[in-house]
């Protein structure tokens, strides 16, 4: 072009940002401006937005002062840009700011205003917000946007509000990939992984595509329920779709094998990543410490620290959560160390809870009660329940006593406090103790969660409480239980009754420990599968110490590796061994 005006170099100018290349286009800024023309604000726009995507925070806040200083008047899509760019860097509160300062230069919000401003509300979890900008947003008109609908969507997912999310889900009348990507997402982070595993049907049903954000959100669910099945079927789709190039997918792929107990998978597909992210290695270092593997979690973090990545505070959760489970006290205190002294990082709470748990499990009681005490962070309750569950593992009443009286100054809510403070007095068979505690539940409206196990079986979860009899086989069931139950015994199982809560004789507390959800969900597994098969359940609460003792009998009496997901950890029984080394 032999003479360019500002509409030309606009257009190149928004070209390059929009595609990426943001030093051509930093480049043409500058040249168009050696040309004697004045940028306009729709330029302006477009440098703020290349900053904003180039994670240059503080030069786009710079540039867009510059541009009020030199009496330059934003406009809508300039506080779009602004609004953006403080929602992509955690700036939420800002990000509100710009929104108000937007309606006080006298400017109508558009649908991007509302689409980029309602994830700020979500990042906040201020719900009473989000629906009053839902009010704002039907009275403009733009509740028909799909781009704004889906915003909404999302919004209200992640503000726990998932009822509402499905309703208006319902009510759109025109979907995109993006709503079933809400939805699907939305269901899997308020735990409903039943649910997720039905939209992701029905979104195919209906004839639309997943594409690589659909997967990344539907794996979790899979790992939830430890469904491997449905997660290699799912991998299969990724691979035939060529989203196995995706790093996000990847990293779900890695978690989803990890917690659905195949780590040599886990690790194949961690290899496959050409550009590994931190959050790659975090997942795979996460998996080698849930299946107890401590040693190998330590070796995954020297080699991300030899190939220069950046470890964050997740890493060196995973990394101290390895630790504790393998019982590598000083590692851990070394690389608590390491995290503040040469990676900058400062603990969080969370950092604070593994080093509890890291003490706790080892029986360093009084060690993990001094350390909480001089913590430079106020406790919370959790990390008071990490060294309860400590003293209910160690049996101290007395310490265990004086950690509960801390935690229900912080919480009166949770259920699992009080039934390991239970606990703790029934396996001393301080009886009056433990049905006090159970009264005080009571009095306070806390119900203790039941205890459940699973197992997938040809695409299908089978579930089972304690005492179950509802499933369609609990007759042969309870027929194998018996058998194996004989078996063991003779090969020197001894019941340990101490997991039993309830003072009642101790035949009826054999009986309730023979019916307990692990039991039941491993005779399922062995009449159901081929011999020599492994087998594998998961569980929503830890182990029961007796269960934990009989599956390994029963590994070694039927020749079966049994693999056991509780809570917290993998367990793998064979040859009438475990993997935790009984250190759990």
């Amino acid at each position: 072009m032999t003479q360019r005006d500002v509409v030309s170099w606009n257009a190149m100018i928004a070209g390059y940002a929009q595609n990426g290349n943001f030093d051509e286009t930093l480049k043409l800024f500058d040249e168009m401006q050696m040309a004697g023309l004045k940028p306009s604000v729709i330029t302006r726009n477009a440098i703020i937005a290349g900053y904003s995507y180039n994670g240059q925070f503080d030069k786009a806040l710079e540039f867009f002062r510059q541009m009020q200083q030199a009496g330059g008047k934003p406009n809508l899509e300039t506080w779009n840009a602004m609004i953006t760019c403080y929602a992509q860097n955690g700036c939420c509160v800002d990000a509100l700011k710009v929104f108000q300062q937007l309606q006080l230069a006298g400017l109508k919000p558009d649908s991007f205003t509302f689409a980029s401003i309602l994830p700020v509300i979500a990042n906040l979890n201020v719900l009473q917000h989000g629906k009053q900008f839902h009010s704002y947003i039907i009275k403009t008109g733009f509740h028909s946007d799909v781009f704004v609908a889906n915003a909404l969507l999302d919004m209200y997912a992640k503000c726990g509000s998932i009822t509402i999310a499905q309703q208006m889900f319902d009510k759109m009348s025109q979907r995109d990939v993006v709503t079933w990507n809400a939805i699907i997402a939305g269901y899997a982070q308020n735990g409903r992984y039943d649910e997720t595993l039905k939209f992701f049907i029905r979104m195919q049903l209906e004839g639309v595509k997943p594409d690589s954000f659909t997967v990344a959100s539907f794996l979790p669910a899979c790992s939830h329920i430890a469904a491997l099945q449905q997660g290699k079927e799912i991998h299969g789709f990724i691979v035939r779709n060529g989203f196995d190039s995706n790093v996000f997918v990847a990293n779900a792929l890695v978690d989803m094998y990890s917690k659905c107990g195949s780590l040599r998978d886990a690790h194949y597909v961690f290899d496959c990543i050409p550009k590994k992210t931190v959050v790659s290695w975090n997942a795979i270092i996460a998996g080698y410490g849930m299946h107890g593997y401590g040693e190998d979690a330590l070796r995954l973090l020297f080699q991300l620290e030899q190939e220069a990545v950046k470890p964050n505070d997740v890493t060196f959760i995973a990394v101290l959560t390895a630790c504790s489970h393998a019982g590598l006290v000083d590692e851990g205190w070394e690389q608590f160390d390491r995290m503040s002294q040469i990676h900058g990082i400062i603990p969080r709470v969370e950092h604070y809870t593994c080093i509890v748990d890291l003490l706790g499990r080892a029986g360093h009681l009084d060690e993990a009660n001094i350390f909480i005490e001089k913590m430079p962070v106020e406790p919370d309750a959790g990390v008071w329940g990490t060294l309860l569950g400590a003293c209910r593992i160690h049996r101290n009443i007395e310490l265990g006593e004086r950690v509960a009286g801390h935690i229900f100054e912080l919480d009166t809510k949770d259920a699992g406090y009080y039934v390991l403070l239970s606990n703790i007095y029934a396996a001393a068979s301080r009886w009056a103790e433990a049905a006090k505690v159970r009264t005080m539940m009571t009095d306070r409206g806390v119900k203790k969660m039941p205890g459940c196990s699973w197992i997938e079986l040809k695409h299908k979860i089978h579930a089972f409480l304690m005492g179950d009899q509802c499933h369609p086989q609990s007759e042969k069931i309870y027929s194998a239980l018996d058998v194996l139950i004989k078996q063991i015994k003779t090969a020197g199982y001894v019941p340990d009754t101490s997991f039993v809560l309830y003072h009642v004789e101790e035949q009826e507390k054999q009986h309730m420990l023979y019916s307990h959800s692990e039991k039941l969900a491993i005779a399922f597994g062995l009449i159901n599968t081929c011999p020599g098969s492994p087998i594998q359940i998961t569980k929503n609460l830890r182990v029961c110490g007796d269960c934990h003792t009989a599956a390994k009998f029963i590994s070694n009496i039927a020749r079966r590796e049994i693999i056991v997901r509780d809570l917290y950890r993998f367990h793998h029984f064979k040859d009438g061994l475990c993997s935790c080394k009984d250190y759990w």
